[in-house]
């Protein structure tokens, strides 16, 4: 019973218990302002008592130090409390370990001051890897990598953000190896789980988009050649039902980490360097064969109306072998490459 209280207690978010930020800073500024009244007047007292008995109160000297602690321990430590969030931004809030709860939305808070804002692990040194993977080793792009994960402080943005990750070479239904990839629009829709349940959800992120792409990929051929079942489905033809897929199954991995993914789109299709050269060529004598099998077919319609005419207006007499050579010279004009010389013929076909 224990560990299931535990295991709803970091996979469902909870709204964390907060009071007005002003009126406590207000509060916190009169509370300031009376102490250090107050230790001024105790001063001058324990002054005037010494002048007059050459001794000091022991009650004036302990409150003199309670006056003491009050501005320099306790004021500090509920200005901690005071929290402030811009819109989509949260606070996952930890109180000696235990999660607390999420502090969502824009405005001016005050919380228990013992309470601490967990944030995902190796934020500074992901984002620095990133930037080294890509070889951008600058000292502008580092800083830049580092003031990622450092400037948010330990906020968690709930913003919607894009996840480029690198292209991936991968072999599809056919087994021809095609460069891919893939843009992510997702965002944090459950603070808690995204903090609790994985290490980083970033990275949980990229490594499940990239294991995903790979089971959509191997599900389609890269194309399918025009003188196939043009209902068949491709990576190149079917973009919108692959996008889908894709949503669908990076949705499937990450729902432990809390996010949700917006949108999956391919942004780079391509068959791999070592095949593509073969590839154009295939896809060149496909059009090519296509092309010819339209004209084709174009030209023996047209020869079919040609004799059909000439029978039906009664405007010369064929018989089957001056039609077949009629036909011949026919197909040979219409299906050639090249203009066809014309050759006036004086005598008898016979």
């Amino acid at each position: 019973m224990k560990s299931t209280s535990a295991k709803t207690l970091h996979s469902e978010e909870k709204k964390a218990a907060a009071a007005s930020g002003m009126l406590m800073l207000v509060l916190l500024c009169l509370f300031t302002a009376a102490a250090v009244v107050s230790l001024v007047l105790r001063i001058n007292i324990i002054s005037n008592f010494y002048n007059l008995y050459w001794g000091y109160n022991v009650f004036d000297i302990v409150m003199l130090v309670i006056w003491i602690l009050c501005i320099t321990v306790v004021v500090p430590l509920l200005c901690a409390g005071l929290k402030v969030l811009k819109p989509n931004e949260a606070y996952v809030l930890t109180l000696f370990g235990k999660y607390y709860g999420t502090l969502r939305g824009p405005g001016f808070f005050f919380v228990n001051p013992f309470v601490t804002a967990a944030t995902p692990s190796k934020t500074e040194s992901h984002a620095a890897h990133t930037a080294h993977a890509a070889g951008q080793d600058s000292l502008s792009t580092l800083l830049k990598a580092a003031s990622t994960g450092a400037g948010k402080g330990k906020k968690i943005s709930l913003k919607a953000m894009t996840l480029n990750n690198e292209k991936q070479k991968i072999n599809d239904l056919l087994g021809n190896p095609i460069e891919i990839g893939i843009v992510v629009i997702w965002r944090v829709v459950n603070t808690a789980k995204a903090i609790f349940n994985v290490d980083n959800y970033s990275e949980f992120l990229s490594i499940q988009c990239d294991s995903a792409l790979r089971g959509i990929v191997r599900l389609y051929p890269y194309d399918v050649p025009g003188d196939e079942d043009e209902d068949e489905r491709s990576l190149r033809g079917s973009s919108q039902e692959v996008a889908d897929g894709l949503k669908t199954a990076i949705q499937e991995k990450v729902d432990a980490a809390g996010l949700e993914i917006m949108e999956a789109r391919i942004t780079h299709l391509a068959y791999a360097q070592e095949i593509a050269a073969a590839m154009l060529q295939r896809q060149q004598a496909a059009a090519i064969i296509a092309a010819r099998s339209a004209i084709v077919k174009g030209a023996v319609d047209m020869v079919e109306m040609a004799l059909s005419h000439l029978s039906e207006h009664d405007i010369v007499d064929l018989d089957n072998e001056r039609k077949a050579a009629m036909v011949s010279n026919l197909l040979v004009v219409l299906c050639g490459n090249k203009d066809a010389q014309p050759v006036v013929n004086s005598g008898s076909l016979y």
